[in-house]
């Protein structure tokens, strides 16, 4: 049975669907200011892994992934650019789909943009109104009544006097209580904005995803995810103004990723440690970055490090090696792995809060099983078969395994002359020069390449 922890309940609980077979999730998505950092990776990731294993289980899972294309960030951004908000939001929506690709992420069913929800978020706004929720201030601004909502602070497990300290708020005698947010924000000079009740403007953030979830998923939906920084204010937000204006529980499950550390520290640009996903695809192969990210569960916080990206590598290169020979091998359907002991391994480890760590340790018992089990080559053939298969929930193991190990960087050895040095060994061992065969494999050592004898298969290569 599927059991999912709960961030509203703080334990896991046994899912129970709202419409048996389907799963609605909804997740936040990215503010496109800027390029994805490894922090909007690890989120992405963690929620691609989660609907490839629901769906493989047969869930029919509509996924939804919101994007944020106007906000303060933006407009600001946007002016240092000199450039039309839209010719930016757009750029860094490419950007964003470009990352993705690289790191083997599918895109969701349905990808909505606040800006195209206009309307929704304005009469989702005007029920807050009419049910003494909100109110429009003086200056065009249309505000949520914080007090007016019993539950506020029931996901962070706070009272509202305590969540006064941690509000992205500006006291403001506009507003009739401080911990007030905005759901409309009026007009300024040289600003987007759009036509409403109150006079031109444009959304808050966190009215964007109460109106594209209504609208996307229902007045009450299975799951809402996102990341660590969310819960407050933003999720917080979302449940009193959905819950207020619907009448009815929001979401049945919340689901938080786990933060992201750069060794050791919080990344932040003033610390000088904040990476891209673009900055690290540029020295890491895609899938040793995707690698590190599920090699932990995903509500556990993650350290970003030189020597956790170097272990990363290593975990995938005992994966590939062991599948070297099995590069034409297609994965094992799951139908037929139902009576395998190494497939209900990692089932019961998904189906316990996605954990992809005990799966992945059940993977690596598979791969020292494969590598005894090559004397017997129908046996090897259906191991490699399933070990694929489970690559495929994981999004990893998508490679030629060759050219997977023997990938390198722009500065590293060419395959030509490895191949070169390789013969040359080859020619040294014939002629009895043990000492020059020596000689090239340590050479190639210090370059970062392994070399692998064997009878059957001759001399391999691995980079290191």
């Amino acid at each position: 049975m599927l059991q999912i922890y709960n961030t509203l309940t703080r334990q896991k609980e046994i899912f129970k669907p709202i419409h048996e077979g389907k799963i609605s999730l909804y997740v936040c998505g990215i503010t496109v200011y800027d390029y994805c950092h490894i922090g909007h990776a690890r989120v992405l990731v963690a929620f691609d892994v989660i609907t490839r294993f629901l769906r493989s289980q047969n869930w029919d899972v509509n996924y939804v992934r919101n994007i944020t294309d106007i906000d303060d960030k933006i407009i600001n951004r946007a002016k240092e650019n000199s450039e039309e908000y839209t010719h930016l939001t757009s750029r860094f929506i490419q950007a964003m789909h470009e990352d993705e690709k690289s790191l083997e992420i599918k895109r969701p069913d349905i990808e909505p943009r606040a800006t195209a929800y206009i309307q929704e978020i304005i009469d989702m706004s005007k029920i807050l109104i009419e049910k003494g929720h909100a109110y429009a201030a003086s200056n065009g601004d249309v505000y949520y009544r914080v007090t007016s909502f019993a539950d506020y602070g029931k996901l962070t497990n706070k009272n509202v006097d305590e969540l006064l300290s941690g509000a992205r708020i500006e006291v403001d005698e506009i507003k009739e209580d401080p911990r007030d947010f905005v759901l409309w924000k009026a007009a300024k000079v040289d600003e987007p904005s759009w036509s409403s009740p109150w006079g031109n403007g444009r959304p808050g953030w966190h009215i964007e995803c109460s109106a594209m979830s209504k609208k996307c998923c229902g007045d009450t939906f299975d799951i809402h995810g996102g990341g660590p920084d969310l819960p407050f204010p933003h999720h917080e937000n979302e449940i009193a103004q959905s819950e207020a204006a619907n009448g009815r529980k929001y979401v049945n499950y919340w689901m938080h990723a786990g933060a992201v550390r750069v060794d050791g520290e919080k990344m932040s640009k003033s610390l000088g440690n904040f990476f891209t996903i673009r900055d690290v695809l540029e020295k890491y192969h895609p899938e040793v970055v995707r690698f590190l990210l599920v090699s932990s569960h995903y509500r556990s916080p993650i350290n970003y490090s030189e020597d956790n990206l170097i272990e990363a590598r290593a975990g995938l290169e005992r994966f590939y090696g062991a599948l070297r020979d099995y590069a034409d091998v297609a994965p094992l359907a799951l139908s037929n792995m139902q009576e395998s002991n190494y497939y209900k391994a990692f089932v019961e480890a998904m189906n316990d809060d996605f954990n992809t760590r005990v799966a992945l340790a059940g993977m690596y018992d598979l791969v020292r099983d494969l590598n005894n089990a090559k004397s017997d080559t129908v046996l090897a053939k259906n191991l490699a078969a399933q070990l694929k298969a489970f690559g495929l929930i994981l999004g990893v193991l998508q490679e030629n395994p060759e050219v997977f190990l023997q990938a390198g960087g722009s500065d590293a050895i060419s395959a030509e002359e490895i191949e070169n040095l390789i013969a040359e060994r080859i020619q040294a061992k014939n002629d009895k020069n043990f000492a020059r065969a020596d000689e090239i494999r340590k050479s190639l050592l210090v370059q970062g390449v392994v070399l692998e004898d064997s009878k059957v298969a001759g001399t391999q290569w691995r980079r290191e």
